[in-house]
């Protein structure tokens, strides 16, 4: 798909990774919805960077992605501010550190905000902005999940189980929504430099780094061009592509 001229909504845009992903698509014309859940100043920062260094228009919306209702009302808003909607980037994620044998804090409360936020808050997304790409008759959508999601590690049982489901989820939509919207993922190791990242132990953040056979964490422009090439694909769907310096061999 030629990208020059469409439209993404990347949530989590204001995110360590989403703004690398925001600055990738906008490198190749590609107009940008900046979603935020929090930090509106960043966001709309973001946006206005993008708007004065790559020539293309970008906004910033505040949105709750488990909240049904506020997804419908963001698809709307984004189609009336550009006209059109050709990509969504599901970069919005949370995590937590908890060990895996430390089942007592790995609470019902927990479980249920990471799945509401990595797993089906994208599915919210995904069926939201469906009918709009499928009337343009053509779309592109692209997970962000984790190498937690194709191997029992990561920060916790939860969020490693809600990348293996958004992997799989990306499998089933683009059954759902093929031909005309192609669905991949890409499913970095560790990125140095986000929130999720921030949430975990020093110690996990080492021993990540060390444990790859390129001894370092995952480049977030390597991701970023990832995303990119995903969205220009014309052939490409139901993939899980791993950015990881070498660790899960998928």
């Amino acid at each position: 798909m030629d990208l020059k001229g469409t439209v993404a909504l990347v949530t989590g845009g204001n995110g360590g990774l989403g703004q690398r992903i925001c600055r990738a698509l906008a490198k190749e014309g590609v107009h940008i919805a900046v979603i935020y859940a929090q930090s509106r100043e960043q966001a709309e920062g973001v946006a206005r960077e993008l708007t004065s260094s790559h020539q293309i228009n970008a906004a910033a919306f505040a949105c709750d992605i488990t909240d049904g209702a506020a997804v419908a009302e963001l698809i709307g808003a984004v189609t009336r501010r550009f006209g059109r909607l050709d990509i969504l980037v599901n970069d919005a994620a949370y995590n937590k550190a908890v060990p895996f044998g430390d089942l007592a804090n790995l609470t019902q409360e927990l479980w249920d905000k990471i799945m509401a936020v990595n797993l089906t808050g994208p599915m919210r997304l995904i069926k939201a902005a469906a009918p709009v790409m499928k009337a343009q008759g053509r779309g592109r959508i692209v997970n962000i999940a984790s190498m937690a999601g194709l191997a029992p590690m990561g920060s916790s049982i939860a969020y490693a189980v809600s990348k293996a489901g958004l992997i799989h989820l990306t499998r089933c939509m683009a059954v759902a929504l093929a031909p005309e919207t192609l669905v991949n993922c890409v499913a970095p190791g560790l990125l140095e430099g986000t929130r999720a990242t921030a949430n975990l132990r020093p110690e996990q953040i080492a021993r990540s780094a060390s444990e790859s056979l390129l001894k370092k964490a995952a480049d977030k422009d390597d991701c970023a061009d990832m995303v990119t090439a995903m969205c220009r694909t014309e052939t490409m769907t139901g993939q899980t592509i791993v950015i990881d310096s070498g660790r899960v061999f998928h």
